[in-house]
């Protein structure tokens, strides 16, 4: 799904023009981005969370030329979903 679908689907849901609810979206993004950059979970009830977890350096091996190299450390972010959106994904799936 698109960005722009996924705004008209919201628009259509909630009764608010595409305008106001693409505004609203970008508000929403704009404050989970600056909660991330700020090194803050996110946890949304009945959603999930967002959370950033430290990967550790570690070296790998270019299979082509058998070459080691290190990867340094980085952030990452990840999502885990609520118990109650992974059992309603996981009933319509059968």
């Amino acid at each position: 799904m698109r960005s722009k679908d996924f705004i008209s689907a919201l628009a259509d849901k909630s009764g608010n023009t595409f305008a106001n609810t693409q505004q609203m979206l970008q508000t929403i993004v704009q404050s989970l981005t600056s909660k991330f950059e700020a090194g803050e979970n996110v946890s949304i009830t009945g959603f999930g969370s967002f959370e950033i977890k430290k990967r550790s350096e570690r070296v790998i091996v270019n299979p082509v030329t058998n070459s080691k190299m290190l990867v340094p450390p980085k952030l990452v972010l990840s999502f885990k979903a609520a118990k109650n959106t992974k059992t309603k994904h996981n009933s319509e799936v059968k």
